[in-house]
């Protein structure tokens, strides 16, 4: 009976057979930069951050206005600043379009100036931060247990301050998370140096080992305790439909799927950079992250950044086209993002973090009111044909 890993990559050794003169394959002929995997568009995981992209939009106006002090702003100071938040039209006009947000009203920048237009977060707006605070604190463990992992997975266990702070949108860390959760757990962190001073630096205090297991690892021991056999760890490739591999890749990639698995919380200082026992370890920690992340999916400039923290190589984007049955490069929006494939059935994410609650919250708000919007709309518009069905009454009338 064949292993569940067998099967996984079985569609890998389609077609694969030694040759006569060579019964047993030397799979460590080829370098591994030089194997090459041509990239291939998935329009369905493309359509899965076109999907988002209108209420990223949203969150990063909701985010400017709600830096201001009050959370309140001049509409004319919010114009300014448009091009920053990557907004296509005038400010006015995205208001119209996303009500439900804020609300406007007049006051006097200066005592002698005239009154000027303002805007400030709607009540409906104040009661979705209540609710996304409520969210924050039933996952504060989840929260600090993934702030755990990107410290035990970094060579040093040590992360630069302003790094996490970059990331904590894809990761879902709140934007106070270095004033009100760090402090709570003096057990686990070490906060060394003065945020926002670029000398500062998250240290990891004890490990633990509870949080030293991969999403690889926990779901082997599940498959395990439920087939009743010993499951090794491994990946999962799903090639995508019509999706091929020259005969040489398939070979090197069944032959590294039978490598061990290493766990990305191993210290692999011993190993070498171009090694495939590396290549394994940092496919591993790119699953881990894109795992830990809120969708699934990181700008690749932004796992860049942690290079020398996780031992990635100078070419390491190349990983998400040469094992493009584990992740997939969108280049949507001309951004490199990189998404783990298992993750998502078509366009939907289907392995679904906890903290997501805070944007379907944020998304309701945002529907209703462009439901609300499309109802007056749809009011407006029966108006405009009654009345001009009225003069076409009345005109009907004089020629009579």
């Amino acid at each position: 009976m064949l292993s569940k890993t067998q099967f996984i990559f079985s569609y890998l050794n389609h077609n694969l057979k030694p040759t006569a003169t060579n019964p047993f394959i030397n799979f460590q002929t080829k370098p591994i930069s030089s194997l090459k995997v041509v990239w291939r568009k998935d329009f369905k995981l493309d359509q899965a951050i076109e999907i988002d992209k209108r209420y990223r939009l949203c969150a990063r106006v909701v985010k400017e206005v709600l830096n201001e002090p009050g959370q309140v702003i001049p509409l004319r100071y919010l114009e300014k600043r448009r091009e920053r938040m990557g907004l296509a039209v005038k400010v006015r006009t995205f208001l119209t379009k996303n009500p439900g947000l804020f609300t406007s009203y007049y006051d006097k920048i200066k005592p002698k100036t005239q009154p000027v237009e303002f805007i400030r977060v709607s009540d409906r707006l104040k009661d979705f931060l209540e609710e996304e605070e409520r969210v924050y604190s039933e996952n504060e463990h989840w929260i600090m247990s993934k702030l755990c992992k990107l410290l035990m997975m970094s060579k040093d266990r040590v992360l630069s301050v302003d790094k996490l702070v970059h990331v904590k949108r894809e990761f879902g860390f709140p934007n106070d998370f270095l004033v009100n959760l760090v402090p709570k757990y003096p057990q686990y962190f070490r906060l060394v140096g003065c945020p926002g001073e670029g000398q500062s630096f998250l240290e990891l205090v004890s490990w633990e080992p509870e949080f030293a297991k991969s999403v690889i690892e926990r779901r082997a021991e599940e498959e395990s305790r439920l087939m009743g056999i010993r499951v090794r760890p491994n990946f999962h490739v799903k090639l995508p439909s019509g999706f091929f591999l020259r005969k040489e890749m398939r070979e090197w990639v069944r032959d590294w799927m039978e490598l061990d698995y290493v766990s990305p919380y191993e210290d692999v200082s011993q190993l070498d950079q171009a090694s495939r026992e590396m290549e394994k370890r940092t496919v591993g920690v790119f699953h881990e992250l894109l795992s830990l992340s809120l969708h699934k999916r990181v700008p690749v400039p932004i796992l860049g950044k942690f290079s020398d923290e996780y031992r990635f190589s100078n070419a390491f984007s190349s990983v998400f086209t040469r094992h493009s049955g584990i992740f997939y490069m969108s280049l949507k929006g001309g951004i490199k993002t990189a998404m783990l494939r298992e993750a998502y059935k078509g366009d939907k994410l289907i392995d679904r973090d906890p903290l997501l609650q805070i944007k379907d919250k944020f998304a309701e708000l945002l529907e209703e009111g462009w439901r609300v919007r499309a109802e007056q709309l749809s009011l407006e518009n029966y108006s405009d044909h009654e009345w001009q069905g009225w003069l076409q009454d009345q005109a009907l009338q004089v020629l009579i």
